[in-house]
């Protein structure tokens, strides 16, 4: 059995991109979140080092490695404090689907600037009525001569403000059956017709949230990112990196948060040895350190399997590598507060914040009760309820 333990290469680069994060910080992206900027120094630094396209093919500027290195990236800027959300979305998903399945000229128009970090693209699926079935998305593609003519609307979509475009997925008529069918299009931020709104949240990041209106936004036959007839296929190859991504943002964080508390718990003292001394104290963060170790292999064997072309296999252990980091971000986060005390909820600490970042991972992508589902109907064999 091939093994997915990360080899020489990777363990290097989890300690280059370590030292880098360790630079910046969290205070660096604490300051950042206040002045309600975005953390651009980071994101241009980390592209320069080849970090962000590190998935991204070698003739296109990327490393020609895959998601595992690239969720490794992501990870240890997490474990440093300062994860770049962004790349969840760009390099990932729309760097990915468009590696796989975009045109000569969509690759050669987007990889290279993905990869150096001069272009961002966003990814659009999820709406105010859909939730997590894709199957009810309500924005439709319809064509127009040689164009396509774009109705719908988005919500909660990450980044648009700093996007160059948006990978938006719409539905259109499938010409034999009559059927909607998903299709993948690119949409200038500036194109007419497409307007944003951003959404007030409890969640303080330095990537905003944002609804979107698509009113009659016509493209032209180029903004189709593959084949039209694909459907699922192409949708799922961006998914997929997008719950191992995840996985990775939520480990980062839980390591971050586990750190924080374990350098306090040895270095508080309240009778006559430090609390870390304490089972009470030290097993928990304990569970919390195993269960995260545990995420972190699921999410390898996630990687593995994509980058291995196993869509099938990646699937369901990209699901599971999401569910088991988010379960184990939160109880971190939680664990960690709970070690330092009344100091967890103060600014000085700066984990309380994380109390309420820990909670994205368990909601999205997709939420744990459908990962759940998943599970039960794909793997177990169980009737579906719905």
């Amino acid at each position: 059995m091939t093994t997915v333990l990360e080899t020489d290469e990777h363990k290097a680069l989890r300690a280059a991109v370590a030292a880098l994060g360790t630079r910046y910080g969290r205070e660096y992206l604490t300051k950042v979140i206040a002045a309600g900027a975005h953390p651009d120094e980071l994101w241009s630094e980390a592209a320069k080092l080849g970090y962000l396209g590190v998935n991204l093919p070698k003739e296109y500027g990327g490393g020609g490695g895959g998601i595992a290195e690239l969720s490794i990236v992501l990870e240890e800027l997490g474990a440093a404090g300062c994860p770049l959300l962004m790349m969840v979305v760009s390099p990932a998903i729309c760097g990915t689907v468009i590696a796989r399945f975009g045109t000569a000229d969509q690759k050669q128009g987007w990889l290279p600037a993905l990869a150096d970090g001069t272009r961002t693209m966003a990814f659009g699926i999820t709406e105010p009525d859909a939730g997590s079935n894709s199957h009810r998305i309500t924005t439709t593609a319809r064509r127009d001569g040689t164009d396509w003519i774009l109705t719908g609307r988005k919500v909660f979509i990450s980044g648009v403000d700093i996007a160059d475009a948006t990978l938006i997925v719409g539905r259109a008529e499938d010409a034999r059956t009559g059927k909607l069918k998903p299709c993948l299009f690119i949409v200038p931020r500036d194109a007419p017709g497409f307007e944003r709104r951003q959404i007030d949240m409890e969640l303080h990041g330095a990537e905003k949230q944002f609804e979107l209106t698509l009113d009659d936004v016509r493209l032209p036959a180029e903004a189709l990112v593959g084949d039209e007839d694909a459907g699922l296929l192409q949708l799922f190859a961006g998914l997929n990196p997008e719950r191992v991504m995840t996985a990775a943002f939520a480990i980062g964080m839980g390591r971050y948060a586990l750190s924080r508390a374990i350098t306090y718990a040895r270095e508080r003292t309240v009778w006559r040895d430090p609390i870390g001394a304490h089972q009470a104290i030290a097993h928990p963060l304990a569970q919390a350190h195993i269960d995260l170790e545990l995420a972190r292999l699921m999410m390898q064997k996630a990687a593995f399997l994509y980058d291995s072309g196993d869509d099938a296999g990646a699937g369901e252990a990209a699901n599971m590598a999401k569910y088991a980091a988010g379960e184990a971000c939160v109880k971190a986060v939680d664990q960690s507060v709970h070690t330092l005390g009344g100091n967890g909820l103060t600014g000085e600490f700066g984990l309380a914040s994380l109390i309420t970042a820990s909670r994205v991972a368990r909601i999205a992508p997709v939420s744990r009760e459908m990962i759940l589902n998943y599970v039960s109907h794909q793997t177990l064999g169980l009737p579906k309820s719905y």
